[in-house]
C-alpha cells in the first residue's frame, strides 16, 4: 500500500530543487517592486528633507509640522533647535526636526544661485 503511493509521485523529481525557486520567485519579485516604488522614493525625500532642515539659516521663512509660519531669527550650525518669530515680538524655539518646510531659502550674497542666475539672464534678455 505505501509503496504504490511512493510511485504515484513524479518519477525523477529532485525534492526541494526548481520547485522551491519557483515558489520564491514571486516573493522576490514583489520586493524588488516594493523597493523601487516605495522604498526607494521614501528614503531620496528623508535625505532630500534632512539637508533641506540642516540647510536652514536666519531669514527663512519656515512652516513648522504643527502648521505654524515663521521667520527663523537664530538658528546655529550644530544645535537641535532653531528660534522662530511667529508674529511681532513673539519669538519660540523649534527643533529642527519639527520643521516641514522651508518657503523662501536666502542666498548668501554673491553666491551666485539659480535665482541670481535668472535675474541676469533675463535681464540680459531685456537689453538686447
Amino acid at each position: 500500500m505505501f509503496i504504490s503511493e511512493a510511485y504515484a509521485q513524479a518519477a525523477g523529481a529532485a525534492p526541494g530543487g526548481a520547485d522551491m525557486l519557483t515558489s520564491f520567485l514571486p516573493l522576490v519579485l514583489i520586493f524588488v517592486v516594493f523597493w523601487f516604488l516605495m522604498i526607494r522614493p521614501q528614503q531620496k525625500r528623508m535625505k532630500e528633507h534632512r539637508a533641506l532642515v540642516s540647510a536652514a539659516k536666519k531669514g527663512d521663512k519656515v512652516v513648522t509640522n504643527g502648521g505654524i509660519l515663521g521667520t527663523i531669527t537664530k538658528a546655529v550650525d550644530g544645535e537641535n533647535d532653531v528660534e522662530v518669530e511667529i508674529a511681532t515680538g513673539v519669538k519660540v524655539r523649534v527643533l529642527r526636526s519639527a520643521i516641514q518646510d522651508v518657503l523662501n531659502r536666502t542666498l548668501p550674497a554673491g553666491k551666485g544661485g539659480k535665482a541670481e542666475k535668472a535675474e541676469a539672464k533675463s535681464e540680459g534678455a531685456n537689453d538686447a
